[in-house]
């Protein structure tokens, strides 16, 4: 059974369909119709959200595999997504979640109160919305952020960045840190590849750099063949470095094939390493590589004496040189990020959590 819930960022045509105003895409629905994204739906001449209070899965992970390297690193986050996505990217890796048409891959139904609690018993520094994009549970979302600022739970987002203003606006009014997945730096690929533009995400992480409060990280997804050129590469991190500057953390990840596009090879480490490589020359000061085994690539190091202060084997913190203020034992120099006097300590567990009851099919 759905749970339908209201929404606001909508506006009625001339020609009797209303449009979604929560992204870009536009969606311009009829009575009965749903947008791209199948969650958002158009009822009785509004837009409603069909899936509010209901989750794919609740699970405790390292805040390290978001990924966050620079967030109250070694602590625990209870992750959750839901249905839906208003992107269409070929190569999805979550793609029975964001690309699920079938309401019973929502297993657990739970309230925002429900969440937050949950979070807090299990000693989760903060909750995720992951797996598949919040832009299109919006309400919910927000939602379990307010439950969440209540019980002292900070609230973390994973995104693709593709939304409009008025609700970007109002959902990271609620947010404490937020990954940015930039796909690539050409429009060609996110047409051909994604379903959308380039150039909204771009303004989205402007935003959040120079408008709020949140801290950010960016992940890209290195594809072989589509945007590991390393003209890209140096396009895109020198835009970083100009418009948000050097202390954004950049996760290189790897691309294993699935959905659409299984018949591109998975990334190799030194295509990894190449584009790190690339990003450190062009200034900035925290780069990491994702999905492999790298010690080197997941390890932080002093922007200033090349110090190491965070070593990670995976999702494991092996040594931890910053002190209770955030800065270099050695030089004193600031890391950029949001710390804990200690390293958090839950290292790689990933632990499946129950919450709520089953939903009905």
């Amino acid at each position: 059974m759905e749970t339908i819930v209201k929404t606001k960022y909508w506006h009625a045509l001339k020609d009797g369909r209303i449009q979604c105003d929560i992204c870009p895409r536009e969606c311009k629905l009829k009575n009965g119709q749903r947008g791209l994204c199948f969650v958002r739906a158009c009822e009785e001449d509004q837009i409603v959200l069909t899936t509010y209070g209901r989750s794919s899965g609740f699970c405790i992970d390292p805040i390290e595999k978001k990924p966050l390297n620079h967030f109250y690193p070694g602590s625990a986050v209870l992750s959750f997504g839901t249905a839906g996505c208003n992107l269409a990217c070929k190569f999805c890796q979550n793609w029975d979640i964001s690309k699920s048409r079938q309401m019973d891959t929502l297993a657990d139904m739970a309230s925002p109160e429900a969440i937050a609690t949950a979070a807090k018993a299990s000693n989760c520094r903060s909750i995720a919305f992951t797996y598949n994009d919040p832009v299109v549970f919006h309400e919910y979302a927000i939602d379990v952020a307010l439950a969440c600022r209540h019980l002292d739970i900070k609230t973390v987002a994973v995104s693709a960045g593709y939304v409009c203003p008025q609700p970007r606006a109002e959902f990271y009014r609620y947010i404490d840190a937020v990954n940015i997945d930039l796909k690539a730096f050409t429009e060609d690929f996110y047409r051909r590849i994604t379903g959308s533009h380039l150039g909204a995400v771009l303004e989205t992480l402007s935003y959040l750099k120079h408008e709020t409060d949140v801290w950010l990280e960016i992940t890209n997804l290195v594809i072989p063949g589509e945007n590991d050129s390393d003209k890209e590469i140096n396009q895109m991190t020198e835009w970083i470095m100009s418009a948000l500057g050097p202390d954004v953390p950049l996760h290189f990840s790897a691309f294993h094939p699935d959905w659409k596009m299984r018949d591109k090879p998975r990334t190799a480490l030194k295509t990894l390493q190449r584009a790190r490589s690339i990003a450190i020359i062009n200034g900035l000061n925290y780069v990491y590589t994702g999905n492999v085994h790298d010690r080197s690539g997941d390890t932080t190091f002093c922007h200033e004496c090349g110090e190491e202060l965070i070593v990670r084997d995976w999702y494991e913190i092996k040594e931890w040189t910053l002190n209770g203020q955030g800065q270099c034992a050695r030089c004193h120099a600031m890391c950029a990020g949001i710390f804990a006097a200690e390293q958090g300590d839950w290292g790689s567990k990933r632990v499946p959590v129950k919450l709520g009851h089953a939903c009905e099919s």
